[in-house]
Formats: structure tokens, C-alpha cells, sequence
């Protein structure tokens, strides 16, 4: 069973960057297609980005896709998401977890395992 835990959040202005990472505890990670959601209050979680288990296949939400990528290192239980070109609208709470099935990769949020406690990324205008 994979744990994540997230880092890497913070404040940033509009146009500016941020590393994310998702570090995985548990042997069995780097089988797993890994995602990412974010969440802001009052609002239904969204799918971001995932990647599969030999980062092969990666799928992105429309409303991230040129800006975020996100990559891993199997040797590090390790998933992250690089973003760019923040817009205010970014702002959220970020989570990663493990798909349970194919359709992980097609952002579907059921198919994942329970999400980490996230990190909160602030983007000022």
C-alpha cells in the first residue's frame, strides 16, 4: 500500500514556478500509476496530471496541460509536479495518490486510493 506525503507548496506570484513532490511510502511504488488532484474550499476536487508506473504514459487536465509536468523517479518512491507560469487560479490545496486502475490515467478520481493531507500553493495577482 502506498502513503504519500506532500512538500514543496507555498506563496508565488502570478507567472511564477513551483515544485511539487509526493514522497511514497510502501515497496509497491513504483507498480502504481501516480496523480495528482487539487482542491479549494466550497469546490469538488480536479484531476491535475498522472503519469504510469514507468512514466510512459502521462495524461494532464486541459486547464494545466503546457504549464504543469509532472515526472518521477521509481528509485525514490518519488512523484512531482513541476508548474509553471502559475495564474491566481491555481490556487488550492495539492494531493497526490495511487491509481487502482487504468482509468487512473484518464483522470478519473475514483480511481485512486485515498489522497495524501496535501500542500497548499497560494498564487498572488
Amino acid at each position: 500500500q502506498v502513503q504519500p506525503v506532500e512538500s514543496g507548496g507555498g506563496l508565488v506570484r502570478a507567472g511564477g514556478s513551483l515544485r511539487l513532490s509526493c514522497a511514497a511510502s510502501g515497496r509497491a511504488f513504483s507498480w502504481y500509476t501516480m496523480g495528482w488532484s487539487r482542491q479549494t474550499p466550497g469546490k469538488e476536487r480536479e484531476f491535475v496530471a498522472a503519469i504510469s508506473w514507468n512514466g510512459e504514459r502521462i495524461g494532464y487536465a486541459d486547464s494545466v496541460n503546457g504549464r504543469f509536468t509532472i515526472s518521477r523517479d521509481n528509485a525514490k518512491n518519488t512523484v512531482y509536479l513541476q508548474m509553471n507560469s502559475l495564474k491566481p487560479e491555481d490556487t488550492a490545496v495539492y494531493s497526490c495518490a495511487a491509481g487502482r486502475d487504468g482509468s487512473a490515467l484518464d483522470g478519473r478520481l475514483s480511481a485512486y486510493a485515498a489522497w495524501g493531507q496535501g500542500t497548499q500553493v497560494t498564487v498572488s495577482s
